[in-house]
């Protein structure tokens, strides 16, 4: 995810406790998402869905924050 940012994302990891928890919860959202869709989380259609949306969410709120630290940092 954005490897453009790899070393501001490993800054705001350690320096930028709202955007680590927001990175967290996306990679968490992204394994529980792919354990469903291969069948080792049962799950109905909807609730990958529903799950997808708020994992574009974050990813999303994470994109805003590494724009403006890239900004900032200019």
């Amino acid at each position: 995810m954005f490897p453009e940012f790899r070393d501001l994302i490993s800054q705001l990891k350690t320096e930028d406790s709202r955007f680590s928890r927001l990175f967290d919860k996306h990679n968490e959202l992204d394994q529980q998402i792919k354990n469903m869709e291969a069948h080792i989380t049962p799950a109905t259609p909807l609730e990958i869905e529903t799950l997808k949306k708020e994992k574009l969410q974050l990813k999303d709120e994470l994109y805003v924050i590494l724009k403006s630290a890239s900004v900032s940092a200019d």
